[in-house]
C-alpha cells in the first residue's frame, strides 16, 4: 500500500489550473489521490466535493496565503492538497511551511499590528487561553452560525473530531479547528524487553519483571539496567543507553517542560482535559477562570515539591543514563536518536516521529516491516494521582484572525475544511500519522496497518487517550510565558541554579507577566487577578495541588506486560 503523496497528482492538477475549477478536477483528484482511502463512499466524496465547488464560486481567482509549521502532515497539505483545492475551487492557495516559533511570531505580529499577514494559521491549541482572553481570533461556533454559514461544510461533523475539547474555551465556544494531533508517549525496545536473558537478569537484579514501567521508579531501574549493558547476544554493537532526552538551553527545552512534564510527576490538580484549579504549568485559576498565581505562595505549583522532583529526576537521568551528547542537543537533534538502535527507552517520545521511525532498513525495524519498538502510556511520578493528566498532545489547529477581511477568511475557511474533510482525512492520516478524526482512526485500513505502527493505532483507539492533552486555558498569554521556561530550566540543566532556585525564578517571572496583564486590563474580567502572597505552608497543608513534599519520593517500582496492556484496551 502506498501511503506517500503522489506528486504526479499535484502536478496534473496544477496544470489543469483554475479553469478546471469544477467537478472534473474533483473527480480526477478522487481517482488519483484518494481512491478507497476515505471514510466516505465515492458518492459521498463527490457530494462533499460539490459543496466546495459551489461554495467557492464567489471567490474564484482569489489568492490567499495560509501558514503552518513544517511537519510531514503539513507538507502533504501544502504539496498535494493545496494544489488540488486550487484546481477544484479556483481559489489560489499558497500554504507556507515555516518553523513553529516563526508561526507564533507572525501570529503575534498580526495580533499587535492588525495587519493581515496570513488569511489562516495552523496554530497550536496551546494558545487557547490566549485566544479566548484577547478575543482577536474568530470564535468558530459563532462564525459557522453567522458570517461563515454559507461557507461551512454541512458534512464537517465536529463530533467526529477527537480534539475539539482542547480548542474550546470556558465560554463553550470553539476557537480553532484541529488539523493534526500527536501525543508524547513512552517508547521502548520491545525486542530487548522480551529477550529471555534480559528478562532473567533484570528479575534477578531488581526482584520484579521487566516490562512497561507504570511509575518513574521502575523507569529509573530500567534506565540503570540497560545503560552500559552488553547486548552483543542480540547483535547490538556499540554502547547502550537506558534513557534519551535533551538539555541544550534553547527554546525547545521549554517544550519539554510546558508539555506536561510537571503533570506527569503529579504537580497539577485532577481534571480533564487539564487540571483545575492548578494546571500542568503550575498556574492556578479562580472560579472565574482568572489566573491567580504560579508560585506556591499564591496557590500555584510551578515551584512546589512535585515540580522540583520532576526537574531533579530529568537532570539525574540525563546525566546518568543518556548519551553524553544529548545534554547539548535540541528537540529536533535528539528526535532521531532512538531510531539509531542504541537506546532502550524514552519517557517522552512524540508520536509525530512514528513515520520516520518505521522506515525500512533502520536498526529498529524488522525485515518484515514490523518495528522492534513499541509505544505505551507514559509512566507517572510519585506525586501523581488517578484522574490527573499524564501526558501532552499537540493539536495543530486552523485559526482565523479577526483582522483578516471577511471574504479572505471565508476562502481560507473553505481550504481549512477541505484539508480536514472526511474525504481526504484517512489518506492524510496515513501520510502523516497525526489523527484528528474518530472515523479515520477506526478505518479498516488502519486495522490492517496497525502492526506496522508500534502501538499508535491501539493507543488512539483506546480509552487512555483522554489523559493526554495540550496546554489548557489557565495560561493567559502562551507566547509571553512560554519563553520564560527554557531560560529558567536551562539554568537548572547547566548547573547554574538548583532545580528549586530555577523554579522559584520561573514562577516569579510568570507572575510578573501576569501582573502586567492585570494592570493593563486588556483581558477584561477573565484576565489575571493575582492572589495576595501568604506563607507557602498554608497552601501546602491544603488538599490538592500544590502538594507538600513527601518523606519518601522513591515509590515501589511497578511494571506491566505490554501485551496485557494492549489486551485491556481492546
Amino acid at each position: 500500500m502506498n501511503y506517500k503523496l503522489k506528486s504526479t497528482t499535484a502536478a496534473l492538477l496544477i496544470l489543469a489550473g483554475p479553469a478546471f475549477a469544477d467537478m472534473d478536477a474533483a473527480r480526477a483528484f478522487l481517482d488519483e489521490e484518494i481512491g478507497d482511502m476515505s471514510s466516505l463512499t465515492r458518492e459521498e466524496q463527490e457530494a462533499e466535493m460539490q459543496f466546495f465547488v459551489d461554495a467557492a464560486q464567489p471567490f474564484q481567482g482569489m489568492d490567499i496565503k495560509v501558514v503552518s509549521e513544517t511537519i510531514t502532515t503539513h507538507e502533504y497539505e501544502s504539496q498535494v492538497l493545496a494544489p488540488a483545492f486550487t484546481a477544484i475551487t479556483g481559489i489560489n492557495v499558497t500554504h507556507d511551511l515555516i518553523g513553529e516559533g516563526d508561526v507564533v511570531e507572525k501570529l503575534q505580529t498580526q495580533m499587535q499590528s492588525g495587519e493581515n499577514i496570513y488569511d489562516a494559521y495552523v496554530n497550536d491549541s496551546d494558545l487557547i487561553g490566549t485566544h479566548w482572553r484577547y478575543q482577536q481570533v474568530r470564535n468558530l461556533t459563532d462564525w459557522m452560525a453567522n458570517e461563515g454559514a454559507d461557507v461551512t461544510n454541512p458534512g464537517l461533523d465536529l463530533d467526529d473530531f477527537i480534539g475539539t475539547a482542547f480548542t474550546s474555551a470556558p465560554d463553550g465556544k470553539l476557537y480553532q479547528l484541529p488539523t493534526q494531533q500527536f501525543a508524547n508517549l513512552y517508547w521502548f525496545r520491545y525486542d530487548w524487553f522480551n529477550d529471555e536473558k534480559n528478562k532473567a537478569d533484570f528479575q534477578e537484579k531488581y526482584g520484579y519483571e521487566l516490562g512497561v514501567p507504570v511509575n518513574w521508579s521502575a523507569y529509573e531501574d530500567i534506565a540503570e539496567f540497560f545503560t552500559g549493558r552488553d547486548l552483543s547476544h542480540m547483535g547490538v554493537d556499540g554502547e547502550v543507553f537506558g534513557n534519551m532526552d535533551y538539555g541544550k538551553k534553547d527554546p525547545s527545552l521549554g517544550w519539554r517542560y510546558t508539555d506536561a512534564w510537571l503533570s506527569m510527576a503529579g504537580a497539577g490538580s485532577k481534571g480533564e482535559p487539564n487540571g483545575l484549579p492548578v494546571d500542568e504549568w503550575g498556574i492556578r485559576v479562580n472560579e472565574n477562570s482568572q489566573p491567580v498565581g504560579s508560585c506556591v505562595a499564591r496557590g500555584g505549583a510551578t515551584n512546589g515539591p512535585a515540580a522540583v522532583y520532576a526537574v531533579t529526576k530529568a537532570i539525574e537521568w540525563l546525566e546518568k543514563y543518556t548519551p553524553p551528547a544529548a545534554a547539548g542537543m535540541t528537540f529536533s537533534e535528539a528526535g532521531p536518536i532512538p531510531a539509531q538502535g542504541n537506546v532502550a527507552q524514552q519517557m517522552f517520545w512524540y508520536t509525530a516521529f512514528t513515520a520516520d521511525t518505521v522506515k525500512p532498513g533502520l536498526p529498529v525495524m524488522n525485515e518484515d516491516g514490523t518495528p522492534k519498538w513499541r509505544m505505551a502510556p507514559s509512566p507517572h511520578g510519585v506525586y501523581w494521582e488517578e484522574g490527573t493528566k499524564i501526558g501532552y498532545q499537540d493539536v495543530g489547529s486552523w485559526t482565523l484572525m479577526k483582522s483578516t477581511p471577511e471574504d479572505r477568511a471565508k476562502a481560507a475557511w473553505l481550504y481549512a475544511q477541505f484539508v480536514t474533510s472526511k474525504t481526504v482525512d484517512v489518506k492524510k492520516s496515513h501520510v502523516g500519522l497525526t489523527f484528528i478524526r474518530d472515523s479515520s482512526i477506526n478505518h479498516e485500513s488502519f486495522t490492517e496497518r496497525a502492526d506496522k505502527l508500534g502501538g499508535l493505532v491501539e493507543f488512539y483507539r483506546s480509552p487512555a487517550r483522554v489523559a493526554w492533552s495540550p496546554t489548557g486555558t489557565n495560561v493567559p498569554d502562551y507566547p509571553k510565558l512560554a519563553q520564560l521556561w527554557w531560560q529558567n530550566i536551562g539554568d537548572a540543566m547547566s548547573g547554574a541554579k538548583t532545580p528549586q532556585e530555577a523554579l522559584d525564578a520561573l514562577c516569579a517571572d510568570q507572575e510578573r507577566v501576569m501582573e502586567r496583564l492585570e494592570r493593563a486590563g486588556i483581558q477584561g474580567d477573565i484576565g489575571p487577578k493575582l492572589n495576595e502572597e501568604k506563607d507557602p505552608q498554608e497552601w501546602l497543608a491544603m488538599e490538592g495541588s500544590p502538594k507538600a513534599k513527601l518523606d519518601n519520593e522513591d515509590e515501589e517500582p511497578k511494571t506491566v506486560s505490554y501485551d496485557e496492556l494492549i489486551k485491556s484496551w481492546q
